[in-house]
């Protein structure tokens, strides 16, 4: 695919790195998305991550996937981002859409995305990075590359995020 060892020629690794970027932006911006509460923070974490991969980029060896080795620094980084964040500051910040209620114009379908969302946001940083690998359908096995913990892990801590998930929506 990239074979990026043998090849250390700067403008040959700055375009290989921006194809990857824009082929897999989808990816990174779902990262984002689930760990930014507003789009400025969405915009830090894009740029974060895209950081990282390119620091990495050169010693990437292709053993496992190109999605894989995106969302695993993706989601490290978002998550180690986060963390600094809450050492730096005493409160956490809520998007306008978490405070609103969900009116009777809405559609069905719109309020369970919006109550799903809110309950989502309630999870620990490990949980998101579960629910959006999920939600993406990748096996235990590619969840488990990417999170660090083994396939079996993967499965006790899906049936206990989704337990956890019914429960905060019932009390919404």
């Amino acid at each position: 695919m990239l074979r990026l060892i043998n090849n250390y020629n700067p403008d040959f690794l700055k375009e290989k790195f921006i194809t990857l970027i824009k082929q897999h932006e989808g990816l990174i911006l779902k990262i984002c998305k689930m760990y930014g509460n507003t789009a400025e923070d969405q915009a830090d974490i894009y740029q974060d991550i895209a950081l990282q991969l390119w620091r990495s980029f050169p010693s990437f060896k292709e053993i496992s996937k190109v999605s894989t080795w995106i969302y695993r620094i993706g989601l490290n980084t978002a998550i180690t981002r986060l963390r600094k964040e809450k050492k730096h500051s005493n409160k956490k910040e809520i998007d306008d859409w978490a405070m609103a209620l969900p009116s009777s114009s809405y559609k069905e379908e719109q309020e369970k995305d919006q109550l799903m969302q809110l309950a989502i946001q309630q999870l620990t940083e490990i949980e998101k990075s579960i629910v959006l690998l999920y939600l993406e359908d990748k096996s235990y096995k590619e969840m488990a590359e990417i999170i660090g913990i083994t396939e079996s892990n993967i499965g006790f801590k899906l049936n206990q995020i989704k337990t956890k998930l019914k429960s905060i929506i019932t009390t919404l």
